[in-house]
């Protein structure tokens, strides 16, 4: 061998050395854990690994709170679901607020039936009396949460008011939680009938009351109870498929029609489904299409709600409860306190729901994960 090739050949040995010396390659995103992965039937044309990433991060309680629930639905069929510690498929858990979507379904069934008419002044009989600017306030108005009736949903910042002097907590907790309605219909107009819009879990018992004023007569609490038991059985969470709904109701007989209400995880999602397919439960028509039309068409006053829930419409920023420039416009959600959702979108053929427990903050990075899920997905 040559001399003078020695060099050269030391050289070229240590190359390798040095190309190890350099900056090491980007590691890729972890796997999904072994939950995350037998939760998926079917990754309805996701990702299939980003999807149990998001799945994750959806039950790290750290960051979003303790998911109890998750179930995603396409064309109708279960195609992952997952449970928190302790909770099983049958498990009820409560919506909250997700449950005025159900009390907004049962008060398009009495408007169909003929019973309760959308357009004229609510009959509230205290309402009726000459003089009284309440008697302006119609159905329509009340679902729309635009009865212009006096309503603090939370304690405003600045007020130096604690959350248990809102109006919703002393109507459902303290002095109005025996008898709601009343509570409710005490209040004075702050603003004109149908002019401004607020979210009031007191127009939802009001809705309720109505409800059980054209069922029931009689104002035994016993047969009022009764009644609208019967009736939302019967014409609303029967035919839905929702057998293991549970709903509360106060002394005087009045259906909590703001919230409280417990069903599984898998029935929340049938409510999602029989709004995205138009009030039809395997081709029967439960309820008129125009009634959940209008459910889904956007408040005159509120471009993100429609009439029991909320729509993907509003400006991005203002008023925004989804995901507006992110998500379809078409998606719609039945949205409770504490981060419970139970979303459709009808372009991806999906329904999502989420039920746990969230604090302020991990329902804004809760909001975001689940935004980030829904993109996930292909529209169809």
């Amino acid at each position: 061998m040559s001399v003078r090739r020695v060099p050269l050949i030391v050289a070229m040995s240590v190359l390798p050395a040095l190309w190890g010396c350099g900056p090491a390659a980007p590691e890729g995103p972890p796997p999904p854990s072994a939950e995350a992965q037998a939760a998926i039937q079917d990754a309805g044309g996701a990702p299939r690994d980003a999807l149990g990433r998001a799945l994750d991060g959806l039950f790290d309680e750290g960051l979003v709170g303790r998911t109890d629930a998750l179930v995603v639905m396409k064309r109708g069929s279960v195609i992952v679901e997952r449970y928190g510690a302790a909770i099983r498929a049958e498990t009820r858990l409560p919506g909250w607020s997700a449950g005025q979507c159900i009390t907004a379904l049962m008060i398009g069934q009495l408007v169909s039936d003929g019973r309760l008419r959308l357009n004229e002044s609510a009959p509230v009989l205290e309402w009726q009396r000459p003089g009284d600017p309440r008697g302006a306030v119609t159905l329509r108005q009340l679902l729309q949460m635009r009865s212009g009736l006096r309503h603090s949903e939370t304690a405003s910042a600045g007020t130096g008011r604690v959350e248990t002097e809102s109006d919703r907590m002393r109507m459902l907790f303290l002095d109005g939680r025996d008898d709601m309605a009343a509570y409710a219909e005490a209040q004075p107009l702050e603003a004109p009938a149908g002019q401004v819009f607020e979210h009031s879990s007191a127009s939802a018992v009001i809705l309720a009351d109505l409800a059980a004023r054209v069922l029931s007569p009689d104002a035994d609490p016993v047969r009022r109870r009764r009644a609208v038991s019967d009736y939302l059985g019967t014409r609303v969470l029967g035919p839905i498929g929702m057998g293991s709904t549970t709903v509360a109701y106060d002394r005087k007989g009045t259906m909590v029609g703001s919230g409280m209400m417990q069903a599984s995880a898998r029935d929340w999602g049938k409510l999602g489904e029989f709004l995205r397919r138009m009030g039809s439960v395997r081709g029967a028509q439960i309820l008129p299409r125009r009634w959940i039309q209008f459910m889904l068409d956007p408040s005159p006053r509120e471009p993100g709600y429609g009439a029991g829930v909320w729509l993907n419409r509003a400006e991005e920023g203002a008023n925004a409860r989804l995901w507006p420039g992110r998500a379809p416009r078409s998606v719609y959600a039945c949205l409770g306190e504490y981060g419970q959702y139970v979303i459709g979108s009808p372009d991806q053929l999906l329904t999502v729901v989420r039920l746990g427990h969230s604090d302020a903050a991990q329902e804004a990075e809760l909001h975001e994960r689940l935004g980030a899920l829904l993109a996930l997905f292909p529209k169809n």
